[in-house]
């Protein structure tokens, strides 16, 4: 019987086998194309991993970018609204202002009339023609047969805590016909009666109207009409230019 030994022969083949390798191995030629293999892969890997970060990083830019583009037209819608707001509050304060100032020029009529009517019923026979007033600056024109009577009237003004101020008061003596005389007799003079003009340039402050009161005040509110006292009439209308 013949002995074969099969595990000698196998360990021989591998040897033989690894030597070949190593030979290849060993080889230059084979050992630089490893190297380039090796490199080639190294390069596109970093390569590929650089083009991927990229890609990634612009996409994120573009994102953000996006946000704050949405961001900024949001941004702008809001400062348009601002901006509108800000108009109508400007308007609103601006017709705000036109009430106020249309309300104090109605109310400064009224004041000044309510001011003289309370100067007035405290010098009785006085006589008011016309009140004119422009702006802070007011005209008085009346007459009084006694003239005492319009200096009364005058001190009044001039005494009346800053209401009025300025004074500056003409008088003119004129002589007029008695409408109560009977009617003469043929040949005699018909009676004349002697009144006193005045005319008062004065400036009124309607700030002080609320504080500057006389001793005695009267206002309009809790007396009759001027008209229903004889020696009183109703006061004028004021001409306000």
């Amino acid at each position: 019987m013949i002995k074969i030994n099969l595990l000698h022969s196998v360990t021989e083949r591998q040897g033989g086998a690894t030597a070949a390798v190593e030979r290849k191995v060993s080889s230059p030629m084979s050992r630089l194309l490893l190297m380039t293999l090796a490199v080639a892969f190294l390069l596109t890997a970093v390569v590929g991993w650089d083009i991927i970060s990229t890609r990634m990083a612009k996409t994120e830019a573009e994102r953000q970018l996006e946000e704050q583009k949405q961001i900024a037209v949001q941004l702008e819608a809001v400062l348009k609204e601002q901006k509108e707001l800000e108009a109508k509050i400007q308007n609103i304060d601006l017709r705000i202002e036109a009430i106020k100032k249309l309300r104090a020029e109605q109310a400064g009529p009224s004041a000044v009339l309510e001011a003289l009517n309370e100067r007035i019923r405290m010098s009785p026979g006085l006589y008011l023609e016309s009140v004119e007033q422009k702006d802070e600056q007011i005209t008085i024109k009346g007459n009084s047969p006694d003239e005492s009577v319009v200096t009364q009237f005058g001190r009044s003004l001039e005494f009346s805590g800053g209401l009025f101020a300025n004074l500056n008061i003409e008088t003119q003596r004129k002589e007029v016909q008695s409408q109560q005389a009977s009617v003469p007799a043929p040949g005699q003079e018909v009676p004349k009666l002697e009144i006193v003009n005045f005319t008062i340039s004065a400036k009124y402050a309607a700030s002080k109207a609320g504080s500057s009161k006389d001793a005695n005040p009267t206002t309009a509110a809790n007396t009759p009409p001027a008209a229903a006292q004889p020696n009183n009439p109703a006061p004028p209308q004021v001409a306000k230019n």
